[in-house]
């Protein structure tokens, strides 16, 4: 089972950059995407279709803002939309599939970046999805999550941990969460494959050289739960394929009879 995670910053966009092209060299199984800012009826879906992938989305109800969508070619055998948790409900952050006996999230994590309203907002969605997904870990133990978490972990996942010691994403009780969370048998994918620093899933459009110049955060994971951590087969991050300020990032996994 192959698995991308990718924030999109506007499906709609990203579509005129060749995303549909991109999704014709079958790069994965299941395509969890982030910030659709669009809903299904904006999007020509027939295109997602016509190669064979089934697609789900739940967009915020504020219009062009946010919204996660999954597209795939393995038939989920369940679908829930949203977490219950009423302040993300409402913004379109969280869409689950169940496949055979794995739970897998998209997730969309606040941005804190436009202000101390925004932080403070995220600093609750973080503490509350984290309690969310502890009890539903009783139920599925095998669960992935996807998603754009907003958040460089440590100094290897970030160009400048000096300079950005103080911005929105890399603030000492951002990282504290993600070590709490990772302590708590979330296992980070991508670093179990790789160690080596300068590898990034995000770069900022301010000025068209930070990407040149690779001067990125790496702040859009695959994490799954310790029970999973036999089926990993490889992790990636794709910073050449280039429809967002974002790239996708990549988990395969063995799966019993599947692909």
């Amino acid at each position: 089972m192959r698995i991308i995670s990718y924030n999109v910053n506007g499906i709609r966009a990203a579509i005129k950059k060749g995303f549909i092209d991109w999704l014709n060299t079958n790069p994965a199984d299941v395509i969890c995407i982030q910030e659709t800012k669009a809903s299904h009826g904006d999007v020509d879906v027939k295109q997602l279709e016509a190669l064979g992938y089934q697609h789900h989305w739940f967009s915020a109800q504020k219009k062009g803002y946010s919204g996660v969508a999954v597209f795939t070619k393995i038939k989920p055998d369940n679908i829930t939309i949203g977490s219950g948790i009423a302040s993300s409900d409402s913004e379109g952050r969280v869409i689950q599939l169940d496949f055979g006996d794995i739970r897998l999230i998209n997730a969309y994590f606040p941005s804190g970046t436009s202000g101390e309203e925004r932080q403070q907002f995220k600093y609750v969605w973080l503490d509350e999805f984290h309690d969310y997904l502890k009890k539903l870990r009783k139920k599925y133990p095998k669960i992935i999550l996807c998603g754009d978490y907003n958040i460089a972990h440590q100094e290897i996942d970030i160009h400048d941990p000096k300079g950005n010691k103080k911005s929105s994403g890399f603030l000492p009780e951002e990282r504290e969460w993600m070590t709490k969370f990772l302590g708590d048998g979330w296992i980070d994918t991508f670093r179990e494959f790789h160690k080596e620093p300068h590898r990034y899933s995000w770069w900022s459009q301010r000025f068209p050289s930070v990407r040149l110049n690779n001067k990125g955060w790496r702040i859009d994971y695959i994490t799954v739960t310790e029970p999973l951590r036999s089926q990993l087969k490889d992790a990636d991050i794709f910073p050449d394929v280039k429809h967002s300020d974002h790239c996708p990032v990549y988990l395969e996994l063995k799966t019993n009879g599947k692909k």
